[in-house]
């Protein structure tokens, strides 16, 4: 699935499309932030990710029913070649229209290097209206946040 994104759809900030008839309204969201240069430590060794990767967070579903969640970390130009990523993972959390976090689902931490960092969140309906984020970390360190308002 990932692979079928096109490289250029990782710099669109968000997209949102409402579908369906009256009374049922269905939305997705896609929509990406930009992770920084940074440095960081494997097993004593020095590795630096470029700029040019990003993490990709999709939600679909309606009102407060999420239906599908998923969040990624695609890299495009010399940052896709070069870009791997070690002791990652992808937490997704919830808050009220107060900024009140209700919610946390910890990914796994997965001490293996990987080029695109991929986690899928479970069906649920959630508690209130808000949002919901994905945030990557690596090495334990917070890189990067990507949130969708979900509203009525």
């Amino acid at each position: 699935m990932r692979g079928a994104l096109p490289a250029a759809s990782a710099v669109v900030l968000v997209a949102a499309v409402t579908l369906g008839a009256p009374g049922a309204a269905h939305a997705s969201a896609t929509g990406s932030s930009p992770i920084g240069t940074f440095d960081y430590d494997v097993r004593g060794m020095g590795v630096r990710v470029p700029t040019g990767c990003f993490l990709t967070h999709t939600i679909k579903g309606s009102g407060k029913r999420i239906t599908r969640e998923f969040a990624g970390v695609d890299c495009a130009g010399l940052a896709a070649t070069f870009s791997k990523f070690c002791n990652w993972r992808i937490d997704f959390s919830y808050a009220d229209t107060d900024n009140k976090s209700y919610r946390t689902s910890r990914g796994s931490t997965h001490p293996e290097c990987k080029g695109a960092p991929l986690r899928h969140a479970r069906p649920q309906t959630l508690p209130a209206y808000g949002k919901a984020c994905a945030k990557f970390f690596v090495n334990g360190k917070l890189r990067a946040v990507q949130c969708h308002f979900v509203t009525r």
